[in-house]
């Protein structure tokens, strides 16, 4: 998926991206709502930047899950302490739970379908600890995105030097990112695209997928980033 930018993820996100202010949300949010969490699944978790801050700033004990192995090479060598497990989020099956599962950066919308989002909601829910918590940073509901060409994005890492320039796509409900990247080291230059494709749903689909898996969610309009956040537990 992110086979062109794995090891320089963190240089194209690091300038753009606050994943220390983001933690920092998320921390005092489970702290809330679940005040004796401590265990934490990030699902979809990258690089593991979100894991690091959360372990490192806030004493969480987070584990990570991605289907991309060459995210969790760089995961893994941030945090070794930590277990980071290669599988899909849909189909996913530890013999471990969690006091939070989460699902950040709208890692769901690589779903593409509601289906799939069902199936991985019900995966969080069997994850959970008892009074376990899920939280949800969703993709954006249709009729949202700006088509077209999108901001380009420059960082640097080790003497690499990459530039990533992008154009959003839709067709009924599925958005297509296309990335191109110029990526430049001693050795020359060379040039890569990427293509992402990410489910769009409503509101009201993603609260029935919550109910369809068996747990019971609340809408934050706003979340982390602007792009909302659904926080659920286990449905009675």
């Amino acid at each position: 998926m992110f086979s062109a930018s794995a090891q320089l993820y963190d240089a194209i996100y690091g300038a753009c991206k606050d994943y220390a202010g983001e933690a920092a949300q998320l921390a005092a949010l489970v702290r809330r709502v679940h005040p004796g969490a401590h265990t934490v699944l990030d699902v979809g978790c990258g690089t593991g930047e979100h894991a690091k801050n959360l372990r490192m700033n806030h004493g969480f004990a987070v584990d990570g899950l991605d289907i991309d192995p060459g995210l969790l090479s760089v995961a893994r060598q941030k945090l070794p302490e930590a277990e980071f497990f290669e599988a899909d989020m849909g189909t996913f099956a530890l013999s471990r739970h969690y006091d939070v599962v989460m699902c950040l950066f709208s890692s769901i919308g690589y779903l593409t379908t509601l289906d799939r989002v069902t199936a991985a909601l019900r995966c969080f829910r069997q994850h959970l600890a008892p009074d376990g918590v899920a939280v949800v940073e969703p993709w954006f509901a249709p009729g949202v995105l700006t088509v077209g060409p999108g901001s380009t994005k420059n960082g640097e890492a080790n003497g690499v030097r990459v530039e990533r320039s992008s154009e959003t796509k839709v067709e009924g409900r599925l958005s297509t990112l296309v990335f191109n990247y110029r990526i430049e080291d001693a050795t020359g230059v060379r040039l890569v695209q990427e293509v992402h494709r990410l489910g769009l749903f409503t509101e009201a689909e993603m609260l029935a997928s919550f109910l369809s898996a068996g747990l019971a969610a609340t809408h934050d309009s706003s979340g982390l980033t602007g792009r909302g956040l659904y926080v659920a537990r286990v449905a009675a």
